[in-house]
């Protein structure tokens, strides 16, 4: 018998109260989440770029009976394709029971994140210690990047046209790099900048050696040697930069964070969080209804454009082919089409909390978050997902038992973000950001919860289910 007066009972029918993942999840539920984790921790420490996220995926796949799609096969109910764009964006898909002419379900997320991206002429000798000239990708706050280990990743194009995968940093006994800053004995002039110049763009400058060459003679000896280890290892001349993608970010890998390990810090989370459990819910995928594609892309860090970016047609014009091999046309099916833009939130911080609305915040624990629009202040660079899809996702949700909260990024005039959504949105697809909250976005050392990385699984699984 319950002891709930009539208001109670009232307040209970009436009220939202979102619901913290642990009292939600039974202990074998937390226990299935914290297995998972332990995959997806290896898949980040694995993948902090987009090409190695793409290798990765592709040996996932093809280990799971995936096979490269054609885009000249008429395709069967369970049959399981993929597609790589340039080695930096892939597509994967399990066709379904029905006609792509009822449409297709997506899940849309990135594997870029921001990082420190060396520029085409990089290397520079000055006082007899050799260093990295950078340009930053996507938003960082600096200073966040100076006096940390950092590793090399990358590709050179050599000038006879051969590819050379480049990882300085990453195993044990590597040489790492590192952005040096100033001792504070002597910053007192660096300390009256604001907190945004502290460290400029141009100060963002690699250490990368120090020893002249042996038995050298005349100037710039260093970076003749560093030049010589560089063809020794990889065949590459200074000209060779030139044609590279070469990218430093954090050497650290990820862990467990807190006594009862419930979170998992590390690099990448936005957005490799929402690629991970999305790809993983493709795999898992056992003949669906609708089929389900997830995406995972390039470049969605600063702004989704380039070939292996959203904004891009590569999406479109995959789905044209399934659609063509039915003898249907592709915007035909993208209309009828749904998607979950796999995206991050901001968890709210207690630390910080002045620039979060409460009532509207998400936070690490409650589960999966539905953003319906992102944007900045007035709503601007957004889809804003009508209230009929974000019904349908949340009965979705209710009937697959997935612990889920709503959120915003931010206060209204406090700034803002964006996602894939509209570039989704702008095929004519239902589309509605579902992610993962963050704790330290974009820094190098972000922090999630292990029971929303499980939600988010889940949700995906069902969506595509």
């Amino acid at each position: 018998m319950s002891d709930k007066t009539p208001t109670d009972l009232l307040r209970d029918k009436l009220v939202y109260k979102p619901q913290s993942a642990a009292k939600a999840m039974n202990e074998t539920e937390i226990e299935q989440a914290g297995r998972f984790c332990e995959d997806y921790r290896d898949f980040l420490n694995a993948c902090k770029t987009e090409r190695e996220a793409v290798r990765f995926a592709t040996g996932l796949l093809d280990a799971k009976g995936f096979v490269p799609f054609d885009a000249g096969t008429k395709y069967n109910p369970g049959d399981r394709v993929y597609a790589v764009n340039r080695g930096k964006a892939v597509i994967m898909a399990v066709i379904g029971k029905k006609s792509a002419a009822q449409g297709v379900r997506i899940a849309a997320a990135h594997i870029d994140s921001p990082r420190i991206d060396l520029k085409p002429n990089p290397l520079y000798e000055d006082e007899e210690l050799v260093l990295l000239k950078t340009h930053y990708y996507g938003g960082i706050k600096k200073y966040q990047w100076t006096a940390i280990p950092l590793s090399l990743h990358g590709v050179v194009i050599l000038r006879d046209g051969t590819s050379v995968t480049v990882t300085v940093g990453e195993d044990e006994g590597d040489p790492k790099f590192v952005i040096t800053d100033l001792l504070p004995h002597l910053a007192a002039e660096q300390m009256k900048r604001t907190l945004d110049k502290g460290v400029a763009g141009e100060e963002l400058n690699v250490l990368a050696g120090s020893l002249p060459l042996p038995g050298g003679d005349g100037a710039e000896l260093v970076k003749l040697n560093i030049l010589r280890i560089l063809n020794e290892k990889y065949g590459m001349v200074e000209e060779d930069f030139l044609s590279a993608e070469l990218t430093l970010v954090p050497a650290f890998p990820a862990c467990d964070v807190g006594f009862d390990r419930g979170m998992i810090g590390g690099y990448g989370h936005d957005d490799r969080v929402c690629a991970y459990t999305s790809m993983m819910a493709a795999v898992d995928c056992a003949g669906p209804e609708y089929t389900a594609i997830t995406v995972l892309a390039d470049k969605e860090e600063t702004g989704s454009d380039g070939n292996t970016g959203l904004a891009s047609r590569f999406l479109e014009y995959f789905i044209n082919d399934l659609a063509r091999a039915e003898g249907l046309e592709g915007y035909n099916v993208l209309r009828r089409s749904e998607c979950l833009s796999a995206d991050v939130n901001a968890a709210f911080d207690p630390t910080f909390p002045s620039v979060l609305e409460k009532r509207n915040a998400s936070f690490l624990g409650r589960g999966v978050v539905l953003t319906k629009y992102t944007g900045a202040r007035g709503k601007s660079g957004t889809s804003d997902a009508g209230a009929e899809f974000v019904g349908k996702v949340r009965r979705l949700f209710g009937r697959a038992g997935i612990v889920w909260q709503a959120g915003e990024l931010g206060k209204v005039d406090e700034g803002g973000g964006g996602t894939v959504a509209k570039y989704i949105a702008n095929l004519d697809v239902d589309v509605v950001d579902v992610g993962v909250p963050v704790l330290s976005m974009h820094s190098p050392y972000e922090v999630v919860s292990k029971l929303d990385v499980y939600m988010a699984y889940k949700a995906f699984k069902a969506f595509f289910e």
